[in-house]
C-alpha cells in the first residue's frame, strides 16, 4: 500500500504536515485506537528500486538499500476524500522521515503498512492527561481530539520554543502547557516531569498518554505511579526515541529499557 503527496504545509519550524491520496491508498481501512500509527517505509538516496515495491525484492540488498521503516501518526484519514494526513517532525537533515517530509512534493510517494494503535481515553475516566514532545504531538492533538464532551483535558508538551506551539483543540475542558527547552543546557530530561508534577493533583479516574523521548517519559512514569496521579492500568507509556541515539540504535535497546523501566513498579 502507497499514497501520493496531495498537499504539504509547514506547520511550524520543526512540524511539516503531509496529505497522501490516491488509488494506492484503495486498501486502506482506519484503525479505532486514537494514538493509530502507519509503519513508513523511506528509501535511501540511492535505492535502484521505487515504491511500490515488494517485501521479497528488497529483503536481499545490503542494509544500506533497504527501505528504512519508521512508525508515524496517523493525524487524520478523510473517508469521503480517501486521504491520510500524517505530521512528521523535522530536525533539519537528520533523520529519515523528517528529511523526506521536508523535501516532499506532489506526486512523491511513500509506501506504508497498517494502521495499528492501542490507546483510546477511557470512556468512564474522570479526567485526561495527554504528555510528550513533538514527536508524540500528532498523537496527542489526535487524542484530545476523541474524549467524551466536556470532561477535563489537560495536555503537557514539550517543543523547542513558542515558534513550535500548534493549536490543539478537545470537545473536552482543555487545559494546555507548552514546556520550552530553548536555552536549556541541563535538567531537560527532567522537564515534562517537573511540569507534571507541578500541576494540580486530579481527583478521581485518570486516563493518561504519555508518549516521546524515552528517559523522559520514564521520568513522567515515576511521577504518575509512585504520587498515585495514575493507575497504571490507565496509563499509556512508550518511548518513541532516545537521545544520542539514532532509530537503529534506539530500536536494539528498546525492549530492554522497557523491561527496565516495566520493573521499577513490578510488584508495587
Amino acid at each position: 500500500m502507497f499514497g501520493e503527496v496531495v498537499g504539504t504545509e509547514q506547520l511550524s519550524p520543526h512540524m511539516v504536515r503531509i496529505v497522501l491520496g490516491g488509488p494506492g491508498l484503495a486498501d486502506y481501512v482506519p484503525g479505532v485506537a486514537a494514538d493509530q500509527y502507519v509503519n513508513c517505509f523511506f528509501l535511501p538516496d540511492d535505492a535502484p528500486y521505487g515504491v511500490p515495491f515488494e517485501d521479497e525484492a528488497v529483503r536481499d540488498l545490503p542494509r544500506e538499500q533497504r527501505p528504512f521503516p519508521r512508525r508515524i501518526t496517523v493525524r487524520a484519514w478523510d473517508p469521503a476524500r480517501r486521504e491520510l494526513t500524517i505530521d512528521v517532525a523535522v530536525h533539519g537533515d537528520v533523520g529519515y522521515a523528517g528529511r523526506w517530509a521536508s523535501q516532499a512534493g506532489a506526486g512523491d510517494r511513500l509506501q506504508l503498512r497498517g494502521p495499528a494503535g492501542s490507546y483510546a481515553p477511557h470512556p468512564e475516566a474522570d479526567s485526561y492527561l495527554f504528555v510528550g514532545d513533538e514527536s508524540a504531538l500528532p498523537a496527542i492533538a489526535a487524542c484530545a481530539e476523541a474524549v467524551p464532551a466536556g470532561r477535563p483535558v489537560v495536555a503537557v508538551v514539550e517543543v523547542d520554543s513558542a515558534a513550535d506551539e500548534l493549536p490543539l483543540t478537545s470537545p473536552g475542558q482543555l487545559e494546555v502547557h507548552w514546556v520550552h527547552r530553548a536555552g536549556r543546557e541541563d535538567g531537560v530530561d527532567d522537564l515534562l516531569a517537573d511540569a507534571v508534577a507541578a500541576l494540580p493533583r486530579p481527583s478521581g479516574v485518570v486516563s493518561a498518554f504519555v508518549h516521546g523521548e524515552a528517559v523522559e517519559v520514564r521520568a513522567v512514569r515515576r511521577v504518575l505511579l509512585r504520587e498515585g496521579i495514575v493507575e497504571e492500568e490507565h496509563l499509556s507509556c512508550s518511548p518513541y526515541w532516545r537521545h544520542g541515539m539514532d532509530d537503529e540504535a534506539w530500536r536494539a535497546v528498546k525492549a530492554a529499557f522497557v523491561r527496565e523501566t516495566a520493573a521499577e513498579t513490578a510488584g508495587s
